[in-house]
């Protein structure tokens, strides 16, 4: 008999961690895991310094400081149009990542179905194999502005407790739209499904294509989970300070849940995000939108030139090629490979689904410096010339 848990042994090292060590030791670039290099504004700093120094370093209320739970209801109202209580429909947590284990955790008994779409962010699958979730799959095309609805409807039963998207979604980029989430809302109506929906990248749009979350729609409001998180607007993905917003029925179990696994995020840190939420004007959003998109236009080009088939992500920080013209028998063997050949590092299609649909594909972050950005499409251009 094993010493680990069935949980223990069904969870392995994320492909995205693996790619990125072997991209150390070649001394290559690093387009895989999705880490920001913008600088993290200097008032969030300043704030996160002074709540040091003024001593609030004791634990902080399992669902959060007040004054981070207003600032994000008050984001909410201003962005969405939401009326939202700070004391019982939010809950800050370590990380988007924390956020959603645990509301998933509140959610989900062993052998409950979750549907899934994909390609889909390797932690969400990993995180309800952990919980003996059943998961469900539904595939999105890549090149195409298009849902499966048929093959989503003939899913959806009484059996379904969760459906999970992510807008905007990584690795594709997929933004879903208001007309996406109606026809969900239809979909789901007869059953007591719970979406959850991962915004993290909700500041990541191009193109004026506007952020819409379920939660804006009427018939989702009292069955939508928001996870949402900092560590990508505003460059601190070390400091993990993310949050849910939901039911307070689903609020308050998750937040008993998060005061177990976690405590509390770190007090100082939550006071330096608050202050970013609140002293922030809009022009650092459209600044973080209009210096991805340039970088990635650039990276896109490169990857066009090489004749890798990328997809043009609406939303998020990723691009998806076409690596099967590399040598190598799986997925990570041609991930592998195409280090060695460029000294690139992406993440291997595989990551992304639960068959073999992704294995000529690799992911490639965009959100490094504009010099690292434009370094490592020379080199995959110089690479394929």
């Amino acid at each position: 008999m094993s010493r680990l848990s069935k949980r223990g042994v069904s969870v392995v090292q994320s492909p995205i961690r693996a790619m990125s060590t072997a991209c150390r030791k070649a001394g290559g670039i690093n387009l895989a895991q999705g880490v920001c290099d913008t600088e993290t504004p200097s008032c969030i700093i300043q704030g996160a310094e002074d709540a040091l120094r003024s001593g609030k370093n004791s634990y902080t209320n399992h669902r959060g400081i007040a004054e981070l739970r207003h600032a994000i209801a008050e984001k909410e109202r201003r962005e969405k149009g939401l009326t939202l209580d700070p004391h019982k429909e939010i809950v800050v947590s370590n990380g988007a990542t924390g956020a959603m284990y645990a509301t998933l955790s509140a959610l989900i008994s062993p052998g409950d179905e979750v549907i899934v779409f994909e390609p889909s962010y390797g932690y969400h699958t990993a995180t309800l194999q952990a919980l003996e979730a059943e998961v469900r799959h539904v595939q999105l095309p890549l090149y195409e502005d298009t849902m499966p609805w048929e093959e989503l409807e003939n899913l959806v039963s009484e059996r379904t407790k969760a459906l999970i998207i992510n807008t905007p979604a990584n690795p594709a980029g997929k933004v879903f739209s208001s007309d996406d989430f109606m026809r969900i809302a239809a979909i789901i109506a007869p059953y007591e499904t719970v979406l959850i929906s991962d915004e993290i990248y909700e500041y990541f749009l191009y193109e004026e294509v506007p952020h819409c979350s379920p939660c804006m729609i009427p018939a989702l409001q009292d069955r939508t989970v928001v996870i949402g998180g900092f560590s990508k607007t505003f460059s601190v993905t070390g400091w993990r300070v993310g949050y849910l917003i939901g039911p307070a029925d689903i609020a308050s179990a998750a937040g008993h849940l998060n005061d177990l696994y976690y405590v509390c995020p770190p007090a100082p840190l939550q006071h330096g995000i608050c202050r970013g939420l609140t002293e922030l004007t809009p022009s650092f959003y459209t600044a973080l939108r209009q210096n991805h998109q340039e970088k990635r236009d650039i990276l896109f080009t490169a990857l066009e030139k090489a004749g890798l088939c990328p997809t043009l992500p609406k939303g998020a920080y990723y691009i998806l090629a076409d690596i099967s013209r590399i040598h190598g028998s799986t997925s990570l063997d041609r991930a592998m490979e195409f280090l060695r050949r460029t000294g690139v590092a992406g993440v291997p299609g595989s990551a992304f689904y639960h068959d073999s649909t992704g294995d000529h594909l690799c992911r490639f972050c965009f959100s490094k410096d504009r010099e690292i950005i434009v370094e490592a499409a020379q080199r995959i251009e110089q690479a394929f010339a």
